[in-house]
C-alpha cells in the first residue's frame, strides 16, 4: 500500500508555545497535499543554548505542549503525526530528546528517545556536550504501521550504521531521520550520509530538518528530504526557512531493492583481529 509522506522543515525558536503554532500551521498545509504521515524536526519544541533559560520552560511528557498539539493535530486531520523530536523533562532531572508517533486517533504509538549523543568539538570552534544535559536513549524499535513498517533516529544517530542496519533487518522499510544537523557538518555530509543510510539496507529515508538562524543564534543546515531504498532522492527542501515537501512511499520500492541487491540476506558474520605490520626481515605470519 502506497502512502503520501510529508517532511516539514522549521525554524523553532525558544518558545514553545509559538513552535507548536509553526507546526500546526505546517503539518495542516502538509495534509492539505495528501500527507497522511507527516513528520516535523528534530527538537521541534524549542531549540535554546542557554540550558538555564531551557529548563525554566521544559515540561514533563504530560503537560509539553508539542506531545499536547501534536496529538490534536493527528485526531483533527486523522494523519499519522511524528513529532521527530522534542525536549522533555524527567523525574531525574535531565532531559529526554525524544520523538513521539501519534495515531489518526491522537493516541501515541511509539516514542523514541535519540540514543548517540552529540558530543563533538568542530573546527570552526563549535562545540556541543549533548550528554551534560541529555539521557540518552537505550532501545531502537520498529513499528508496524498499516501501510510501512518503520523505523527511528534522530538526527547524529545517522551517523551509526548499525542502528540502521539492526532496523532494517527487524523489517524495516522506512526509517526517519528528524534532525537539526548543523551547517558546518551538513554542507559535509548531511545529504551523502541519508543517502548511504536508504542504498546499504535498501529502505526509504525521510528526514524532517531545522533551517535557518535561529534565535538562540546557532544555524542549522535545512534540506529536508525523502529518499527512495535506490538512493533517489524524491524531494528535498532548500537551506533556510520554513517548508513542507511531500513524496509518494510505495514499499514494495524496498523489495525490489532487496530483490536486486539482496545484501541483507548475503551478509556473513566473520571474526577480525588485529596483526602487527611489517617487522624486520619479513612481514607477520
Amino acid at each position: 500500500m502506497s502512502f503520501k509522506a510529508a517532511a516539514v522543515q522549521m525554524c523553532s525558536g525558544v518558545d514553545p508555545v509559538k513552535n507548536a503554532a509553526a507546526m500546526a500551521r505546517l503539518v495542516r498545509e502538509a495534509a492539505g497535499q495528501g500527507a497522511t504521515y507527516v513528520q516535523t524536526p528534530e527538537m521541534t519544541g524549542m531549540l535554546q543554548r542557554d540550558r538555564i533559560a531551557a529548563r525554566a520552560v521544559l515540561a514533563d511528557e504530560a503537560h509539553d505542549i508539542i506531545v499536547k498539539t501534536g496529538s490534536e493535530l493527528a485526531r483533527e486531520l486523522g494523519i499519522h503525526m511524528h513529532v521527530g523530536s522534542t525536549a522533555i523533562a524527567l523525574a531525574d532531572g535531565k532531559i529526554a530528546n525524544r520523538g513521539f508517533l501519534f495515531g489518526p486517533d491522537g493516541r501515541i504509538l511509539n516514542r523514541y528517545d535519540k540514543i548517540h549523543m552529540f558530543d563533538v568539538d568542530l573546527d570552526n570552534g563549535e562545540s556541543w556536550r549533548e550528554s551534560a544535559a541529555y539521557t540518552a536513549g537505550s532501545e531502537a524499535r520498529v513499528l508496524s504501521l498499516p501501510f510501512a513498517e518503520m523505523g527511528f533516529a534522530i538526527c547524529y544517530d545517522v551517523r551509526f550504521p548499525a542502528l540502521f542496519r539492526a532496523q532494517a533487518m527487524a523489517g524495516a522499510e522506512v526509517m526517519t531521520v528528524p534532525a537539526a544537523f548543523t551547517k558546518q557538518t551538513g554542507e559535509a555530509h548531511w545529504e551523502i550520509l541519508l543517502r548511504a543510510r536508504a542504498i546499504e539496507n535498501g529502505v526509504f529515508v525521510i528526514a524532517a530538518a531545522q533551517a535557518g538562524r535561529h534565535e538562540d543564534g546557532r544555524e542549522t543546515f535545512g534540506h529536508s528530504m525523502i529518499i527512495d531504498p535506490w538512493g533517489t532522492v524524491l524531494a528535498s527542501a532548500g537551506a533556510t526557512g520554513e517548508a513542507v515537501i511531500v513524496a509518494e512511499i510505495d514499499p514494495s520500492a524496498v523489495k525490489a531493492a532487496h530483490d536486486k541487491i539482496p545484501n541483507l540476506r548475503n551478509g556473513r558474520e566473520f571474526s577480525v583481529e588485529k596483526i602487527a605490520g611489517a617487522i624486520a626481515g619479513g612481514v607477520a605470519a
